[in-house]
């Protein structure tokens, strides 16, 4: 296999009152010293097939080129423009400005990147989703040639080159080898609900950016909702809002005065959708979740207009939605419209005449309906409906999709036990959808209960994820959104484009994605995942030299500084906001590396070059861009910083400092509990590092959780991750064997909130087996923690 990762580990070695750097790994070969059958690269989602070569083909600004045949140009010009600035962003390296090749040309020349088109490439195994969205990714020594019958497969094929040069150490060699991709469904999407709180247009557009970066295809906005209950019964009182703002003036009022999208706006979505080969989808929700509408004309609401439902018995009332369609539905660029049509309560003919009409209504606008599915609710039957209408089945109740299937639909799973996220709420998935669960034991044709369809079922046309903002008084922001979202996106892109196809464990495949990160361009959305016992994250940065030193510490790996020219070097301090222990610093240096430098710390930063600061680490002669890693025990510390001891003047590109508490000791350990709620929410999700599983118990007070760590340590901190079932009352326990002398170290007493709970244990005590034991609860529900740290 060729080698095209390194990674050098540092250990801490008394010289001089500091640590001496050790490389425990040999320097990267050069590539042309590879041996045969390069691995698959590694990219989210996995690629379907890969046929490896020998050595790889070397980025660099001198020869590299993006290169787009002259019959392509026009529809390919634009991302050859947008690859060449994605590579400066993810490499460093400014490669020159695309141009286009003769017409016909199949070959790059050597050094070019040859982005082109070929309708009639197919493959068979792909078949018809090859045709629309597949790719042939071919890398020789010399070039890299990405083919696709159609753009949305070329634009797919440089995601994956972005992230093969991500994931190489140095960020410029790319594996010798053939890649056919293509995805398993034709919709991979997301729904986010802006009716019930308003998302900037720079975080629409970055969304559209991130689904690229994932190859998922389908944004959908819903863009009208409102309080879900009416305050004391008066519909007048409750949140609503629509989202589209008409410049006409029989429009004033409709538009959502806390905020709402422009036509140049929306203009700009398409703009940025068509370019990441993304369908931005529209919808526009009656006669239910209506509460924008009744206030704009209240005489077409139920109840005297007290109510956010439309009363259809009243002709106008369809009359007046079908007027809204046709002022907003020219704005839409997607062949495709959702129109809602879920949850209403009124009589079931009028219901009935409502969707028919508004679905033939959309057509006649020249768009496909697609809507909510709400049939065995609502008439226990589809009889007397359209049924050219795409249906998301989102609950088994109100329309499953065996039902659905069986009378003839095409479906889309939105199904919300396992995929609706309502932020920071107690139910559905409040913190995050169940990472672990997707990924081990879901695809787009799994439902709950025996709904589920055959894989690649023809009526299946593919999954939604959806974000559902019902809480409209909770004062969290979009990026708090993101921050649940983050968790759980990659996974449900690789399950929507090739399945089960990764072959990595779950941790490796988390530990993947966050390196891999959001992909560039974004420019309101910021990065969440975190390195496991990474306290760096997020944190200030102060440099002697160059703007932006947060860059480094952003958590981003398409964000660097670089300092000025200094004589001996630069420096870059990071401010924890607290003292807290460390035990170890990471650097991924860029092409300008450090070559001889210190890791320093202090309590409060003071001193200048001396004083309150004290060298742990030492780095001499390192010699290549890439990570470096430095060890040196526990330390407590407030300031970390990376100072230079160059010889003679340096200019230094870092892509990232991480630094990082001591050792979780739990993480992967054997656990335990005294129950758990289900199969898939078991002990072991507390101690596995990832922050989007949890353990869960049954519904008593009493329950505990332990882990045993293998061997008697030193236990400093205990960290419990509380889900919004937390424990009201509760003790930290330690035994020696795990079966008998449990003896308490810490009581927690009249807790009333969810979230992270750090427990001292002072003074620390050495022992094998830590547990929880749970006395009260806060809630109805169990015992449930994200997280159970034990750290020493």
């Amino acid at each position: 296999m060729t080698n095209l990762s390194r990674r050098t580990l540092i250990t801490a070695t008394a010289v001089a009152g500091a640590a001496v750097a050790l490389p425990l790994a040999l320097p990267l070969p050069p590539a042309q010293a590879a041996t045969r059958g390069n691995p698959r690269p590694s990219v989210i989602p996995a690629l379907q097939e890969w046929d490896g070569g020998d050595g790889a083909y070397q980025l660099s600004a001198a020869d590299t080129r993006v290169v787009v045949p002259a019959q392509d140009a026009g529809q390919l010009m634009g991302l050859a423009r947008q690859l060449t600035q994605d590579i400066a962003d993810i490499t460093g390296l400014k490669i020159a400005a695309p141009r286009t090749a003769a017409t016909g040309r199949s070959r790059p020349a050597r050094g070019e990147v040859l982005l082109r088109l070929d309708p009639a490439a197919r493959h068979t195994k792909g078949g018809q989703l090859y045709a629309r969205e597949g790719y042939e990714l071919k890398v020789t020594s010399d070039a890299v040639t990405i083919t696709a019958p159609a753009y949305s497969g070329v634009y797919y094929g440089t995601r994956s080159l972005l992230q093969i040069l991500l994931h190489d150490e140095r960020r410029s060699r790319v594996p010798v080898g053939t890649a056919q991709d293509w995805p398993n469904y034709r919709l991979r999407g997301f729904m986010l609900d802006v009716g019930r709180r308003f998302f900037t247009p720079g975080f629409v557009r970055d969304y559209l950016r991130v689904m690229g970066w994932f190859k998922l295809n389908d944004l959908q906005l819903h863009l009208n909702d409102n309080e879900i209950k009416a305050p004391g019964g008066d519909w007048s009182k409750a949140y609503d809002a629509f989202r589209l703002r008409s410049e006409k003036s029989e429009w004033d009022g409709l538009a959502a005065p806390d905020g709402s999208y422009s036509r140049a706006d929306w203009d700009s979505f398409e703009d940025t959708a068509a370019l990441h080969a993304v369908q931005l989808t529209p919808e526009i929700d009656a006669p239910a979740h209506s509460r924008s509408f009744v206030r704009f004309r209240p005489s077409l609401g139920l109840d005297g207009g007290n109510s956010d439902h439309l009363d259809l018995a009243k002709p106008e009332t369809t009359a007046f939605m079908k007027e809204v369609f046709e002022e907003f539905v020219p704005w839409f660029r997607s062949p495709e419209v959702h129109y809602g049509a879920d949850e209403y309560t009124g009589p079931e003919a009028q219901y009935r005449g409502y969707f028919n009409d508004m679905a033939r209504h959309v057509r006649s606008l020249g768009k496909h309906p697609r809507a909510w599915g709400s049939l065995t609710e609502m008439a226990g039957s589809a009889e007397g409906y359209d049924r050219d209408v795409t249906v998301h089945s989102w609950n088994n109740g109100w329309y499953g999709p065996q039902a659905a299937k069986a009378d003839g639909y095409e479906i889309v799973n939105t199904n919300d036990g396992l995929l609706y996220v309502v932020p920071f709420a107690d139910y559905y998935h409040g913190h995050g959808l169940d990472g672990r669960y997707l990924y081990d034991s879901w695809e787009p044709h799994v439902f709950p209960g025996k709904e589920s369809l055959a894989p690649g079922d023809p009526a299946l046309r593919g999954a939604m994820s959806a974000v559902w903002n019902d809480l409209v008084h909770a004062t969290y922001t979009q990026q708090d959104v993101h921050g649940l979202i983050e968790k759980t996106y990659g996974t449900l892109a690789q399950k929507m484009w090739s399945g089960g196809s990764q072959s990595l464990s779950y941790s490796a495949f988390t530990a993947l994605l966050r390196r891999g990160s959001l992909g560039p361009g974004l420019t309101t959305v910021t990065p969440t995942l975190a390195e496991p016992d990474q306290i760096a994250f997020g944190a200030p940065a102060t440099a002697s030299s160059g703007a932006h030193p947060s860059y480094a510490t952003d958590g981003n790996p398409v964000t660097h500084w670089t300092s000025g020219s200094e004589r001996g070097g630069p420096w870059l301090r990071v401010d924890l906001g607290e003292v807290r222990d460390v035990a170890r610093v990471r650097i991924d240096w860029g092409s300008e590396h450090g070559r001889s430098y210190d890791i320093e710390v202090s309590g409060d930063g003071s001193g200048g070059g001396g004083g309150g600061w004290r060298r742990v680490a030492a780095r001499r002669g390192f010699g290549q861009p890439g990570w470096d890693e430095l060890e040196f025990g526990a330390e407590k510390a407030r300031y970390v910083r990376v100072r230079g001891r160059e010889e003679g003047r340096a200019r230094w590109d870092v892509w990232s400092v991480q630094v990082f508490d001591i050792p979780d000791l739990a993480r992967g350990k054997a656990a335990s509990a005294s129950s758990a709620e289900t199969a898939s929410l078991g002990a072991e999700n507390a101690v596995d590092g990832d922050p989007s599983t949890r353990w869960a118990s049954k519904y008593t007070d009493g329950e505990w959780l332990a882990v045993d760590l293998g061997e008697a340590r030193t236990v400093r901190r205990v960290v419990l991750d509380w889900e919004a079932a937390a424990g009201r009352d509760y003790d930290l326990q330690v035994s020696d064997d795990g079966a008998s002398g449990w003896r308490t170290v810490a009581e927690r007493r009249g807790r009333d909130t969810a979230g992270v709970d750090v427990v001292d244990i002072e003074p620390p005590v050495s022992t094998r087996h830590v547990r929880m034991q749970g006395v009260k609860r806060q809630t109805t529900y169990g015992y449930s923690l994200y997280r159970f740290e034990v750290r020493g």
